[in-house]
């Protein structure tokens, strides 16, 4: 049973009856991980909503979500009272802002959170030793969630993100490995091959005076694909970074082209990164893939949970 509380800016808290309905999204990057529900409620402590700031939500004694209260409404009809929230994880916090123009140097892990991170109260549950990076530039206007995942993931290869206790992880972790199988109960399955949007090259180039780089999607380019980008990095970038940042992007255009949806009953099977066996003989599928989506809903017609894999 989902259960939540809220938090105010005062340090006080305001249990909630457990919800009704709820939808809750869990996705580890952008967009943020999410939650709506409603659940029954009576008149009589309006006023203590307004200074609420943080929604938590358990299920069974295991805490599901940690984010910011983006919206509540309150409604009465024939059937009573009811409460409606909505919030986002603590991401939120670094979408929201933007950060201002900055160079450094020489950048480090240390200098990001302090700069960009620490400023918010977010936690830091585990940093990784990310390597130091020459030049980094922050253009104005950036999100301070685009400043972090440009460091941690373009220049060290770690993808950042929030865990359900609303602390942030800047460090490479094993993936969780699950099966699908016939055994599953998979409801649904779609499968998806999108070639609009993958490149099929990336030319890179410096303000500076280093060669341009040209990284090359051989195998779609053999299909006939053709779709080339140019990157401008900023003046004396390393060679290494720039291959680095062609080469990432290139390769995650190609992981967008296929995708993979599962239904599933219940409401918690996998959680972002996981890495999932899949082999089912109708539909015939068999193969690996990450999980890049989790959608857990509890409505009229029961408990599921949507996994999107790449």
């Amino acid at each position: 049973m989902m259960t939540g509380y809220l938090l105010t800016a005062e340090g006080g808290r305001m249990d909630l009856p457990p919800f009704t309905s709820w939808k809750l999204r869990r996705t580890g990057t952008v967009p943020c991980d999410s939650f709506e529900g409603s659940c029954l409620w009576d008149a009589g402590v309006e006023p203590a909503l307004e200074g609420a700031y943080r929604l938590i939500l358990e299920d069974g004694g295991a805490r599901r979500f940690t984010g910011v209260l983006d919206e509540y409404e309150l409604s009465w009809g024939e059937n009573g009272g009811a409460l409606s929230v909505a919030g986002r994880g603590l991401a939120a916090l670094l979408l929201d802002n933007e950060a201002a123009g900055r160079d450094y140097q020489v950048a480090t892990l240390a200098d990001i959170l302090r700069d960009h991170v620490s400023p918010y109260g977010l936690p830091v549950g585990k940093a990784g030793n990310l390597p130091p990076v020459p030049g980094f530039s922050v253009a104005t206007g950036s999100s301070e969630w685009q400043v972090l995942y440009s460091f941690a993931r373009y220049h060290g290869g770690v993808q950042p993100r929030f865990d359900v206790y609303g602390s942030l992880i800047v460090a490479a972790e094993e993936p969780r490995r699950v099966a699908v199988d016939d055994r599953t109960g998979v409801t649904a399955v779609s499968w998806r091959d999108k070639r609009y949007g993958v490149w099929s090259e990336v030319l890179v180039q410096d303000r500076g005076s280093l060669s341009p780089q040209r990284m090359v999607n051989e195998g779609f380019l053999r299909q006939g694909g053709r779709c080339r980008r140019v990157m401008t990095m900023p003046g004396r970038s390393a060679y290494q970074a720039m291959r680095y940042s062609g080469q990432f992007q290139l390769d995650r255009s190609y992981e967008e082209r296929f995708a993979l949806e599962l239904t599933v009953p219940g409401a918690y099977f996998c959680e972002p990164g996981d890495r999932v066996a899949v082999t089912l003989s109708r539909p015939a599928l068999a193969g690996t893939w990450t999980v890049v989506e989790t959608q857990a809903v509890l409505d009229g017609g029961g408990s599921r949970v949507k996994l999107k894999l790449r």
